[in-house]
């Protein structure tokens, strides 16, 4: 069983009677949606077309968001319905990039996501979701996508249909009938600063990548707004975790480069202890409900990379005090030899990251392959020009440049390599034009990270982290928005 929607839109005409009674029937706070209808116009005067396009959770047979939830708290329901337990949710807003469609929201109020739930209280008692009853037209049809006789199931069976974002493969339980592709394929609509009766939400206004042009006199002329929700601290917990994992992956070779004394007996285990801690602290303070991060423990979701790299962060640390307290207890052939041990877990916490954003399948752009072995080599950049500044060790210097030049290169494929979806395209383009002030911080962040790194490297190597972490850091804040500006709905 499966339940699901078809909706109709050559019988929508766009009166928003859905929208209001399912924020009447499950108290949807103002300003969020759990289902919206968004207007596209086409054409000149006096030739224009306006197209609707409903849009909601699709409770997806292969639901992204349930897969990366790490407590639990979404769930597909056995009769197919995709719900979320509110009360279990610690707000870490990773199944909103993992929705393809945008269709959660984070309830403020709450500290909790939210989303269509098929109206499940209404279903449990055998009524229809309010949003159907309460079409005019009979324009959205509920029930059993599995059963050829349903309703929904004999409107498949006799017309062509079509699903949002099928190059995802969640298996969306959405159908439309008579869709307008430009309503239905985002991003192909231009979306201009006026809607119809508002300026455009601003969280989505950023200037369109002139690279990605839309199709000519086509316009998105009514949408609801979604948030970037993801912003600086993630940005920083990429450039802290670097910092933590990469003093673990140079620490087993301090010894063979000639490096001694501090340096090498405790730096690399100082830094990898106090970056990861850091790096922990972010992802905590980021979280709608801190307070409630110990529900990872309580009742983890073992799909979940936010579990599993909080796993291997935890280990990692564990190693690293062991090293410390070795050290202290002058076994220091035995603190060496754990670095070795350690030296794999320094790789995953490098790159789990990349396994992590694999799971946000909302987020194209963060899906590429080379993601885990550019993590590798920023973490090694990020170890090295950190250790640099308490040696001035020549491989020290060495790897810091091939880091430095090896980020380059990831970031020249990501900005002109292929990509396989109008997503990661669109993303792509903002990734290139995203600024701040009067810095481009694609542009202006490598070439502080890159050519900044290298010179000071050479020249004055105890201050080469400086230009390096900053031009990190503009960079990766510059990946994780460009990620998210693409619209999804």
């Amino acid at each position: 069983m499966q339940y699901g929607f078809v909706i109709d839109q050559d019988a929508c005409i766009g009166c928003h009677a859905c929208t209001v009674a399912c924020k009447s029937e499950n108290e949807v706070p103002v300003g969020k949606f759990r289902t919206s209808v968004k207007y596209v116009e086409s054409g000149r005067y006096p030739d224009v077309k306006r197209s609707f396009l409903v849009q909601r959770c699709n409770h997806c047979s292969d639901a992204p968001c349930v897969t990366i939830c790490p407590v639990n708290a979404l769930e597909k329901r056995p009769d197919g319905i995709v719900d979320v337990d509110r009360d279990a949710c610690i707000g870490c807003r990773a199944c909103m990039q993992a929705c393809p469609y945008d269709a959660i929201y984070l309830n403020e109020d709450h500290g909790a996501v939210e989303k269509c739930h098929f109206c499940a209280h209404r279903v449990d008692v055998g009524l229809e979701p309010a949003c159907a009853v309460v079409c005019p037209v009979n324009a959205i049809i509920a029930g059993d996508m599995q059963d050829a006789n349903s309703a929904p199931g004999q409107v498949i069976g006799q017309n062509k249909t079509a699903v949002r974002r099928p190059e995802q493969g969640t298996s969306p339980n959405v159908h439309y009938k008579g869709a307008d592709p430009l309503a239905l394929y985002p991003g192909r609509a231009e979306r201009p600063p006026m809607y119809m009766w508002s300026d455009r939400p601003p969280a989505k206004a950023d200037h369109w990548p002139s690279s990605v042009p839309a199709e000519p006199d086509t316009r998105v002329v009514l949408d609801v707004g979604h948030e970037v929700t993801w912003g600086w601290p993630v940005a920083a917990y990429l450039v802290t975790k670097g910092l933590g994992a990469g003093a673990g992956m140079v620490a087993p070779f301090m010894a063979m480069m000639g490096v001694s004394g501090f340096a090498q007996q405790w730096l690399p285990e100082i830094v990898g202890l106090v970056f990861t801690i850091l790096t922990l602290g972010l992802l905590v303070e980021d979280l709608a409900r801190p307070w409630r991060v110990y529900r990872m423990l309580t009742r983890p979701n073992w799909s979940s990379w936010l579990v599993k790299g909080g796993v291997v962060l935890s280990a990692y640390v564990a190693l690293l005090v062991a090293g410390l307290v070795l050290r202290f207890a002058d076994m220091e052939q035995t603190a060496d030899a754990l670095r070795w041990l350690n030296f794999p877990l320094a790789l995953c916490a490098a790159g789990y990251t990349a396994f992590l954003f694999r799971q946000c399948k909302g987020r194209d752009l963060w899906e590429g392959r080379w993601l885990l072995p550019h993590l590798l080599v920023q973490a090694a950049l990020c170890g090295a020009v950190i250790l640099l500044a308490f040696s001035s060790n020549p491989w020290l210097v060495a790897l810091t440049i091939i880091g430095a030049i090896g980020h380059l290169l990831f970031a020249l494929i990501e900005w002109m390599g292929s990509h396989p979806t109008d997503n990661a395209k669109q993303a792509v383009g903002f990734l290139v034009s995203l600024s701040f002030g009067p810095f481009n911080l694609f542009r202006d962040g490598l070439l502080l990270c890159v050519v900044g790194g290298v010179l000071f490297a050479l020249f004055l190597p105890v201050a080469a982290w400086i230009p390096v972490l900053v031009g990190l850091f503009m960079y990766e804040h510059a990946y994780i928005r460009a990620g998210q500006l693409p619209p999804l709905s």
